[in-house]
């Protein structure tokens, strides 16, 4: 049975996740997140994506993109973080599970609501007290100038309005 086609639309955001296979593990030191954010960069200059937010997880990872070559786009970055850490752990098979997950987020509130929900993952699973005491979140990013300003797009027009685009 072929797949459904995904939803694409001119200008419209979207959160996207991908979670690992059978929930395991997609990063396990460091140097796996930072590889991560450095392919998503990379992506970002080739494909010239607009990225709002972002959240890798041990098992999972949350974008908040707004891009007309999505899937362009995550079948590069799935695709290239795959091979990383396939190679470096010896491993064979697939790391993702599935197709990634993609919403439509509405350039108003929802999608301020939204960022805030992808950002505040490592704190609903416990693994921090506050956003700001993770790492592999854009929170520090957008909030405090500290780390990926390179990755990071501010989304003013929706914060000006009060949330209105």
């Amino acid at each position: 049975m072929p797949r459904e086609a995904r939803l694409l639309l001119p200008n419209a955001c979207y959160h996207v996740a991908t979670r690992g296979i059978r929930q395991k593990e997609v990063f396990a030191q460091d140097a796996d997140y930072n590889t991560f954010l450095a392919i998503l960069l990379n992506y970002k200059r080739k494909y010239d994506f607009k990225l709002y937010a972002w959240c890798l997880m041990l098992n999972h990872v949350h974008l908040l993109i707004e891009s007309e070559l999505l899937p362009n786009v995550m079948h590069g970055i799935n695709m290239k973080y795959a091979q990383y850490f396939l190679g470096k752990y010896n491993l064979v098979g697939h790391l993702w599970q599935n197709r990634y997950k993609s919403y439509v987020i509405q350039k108003d509130q929802y999608m301020i609501n939204c960022i805030t929900y992808i950002e505040m993952n490592p704190v609903r699973a416990g693994l921090v007290a506050r956003p700001e005491d993770y790492l592999w979140n854009s929170y520090r990013t957008r909030v405090l100038g500290h780390g990926r300003l390179d990755l990071l797009d501010i989304f003013y027009d929706v914060l000006l309005a009060g949330g209105q685009v």
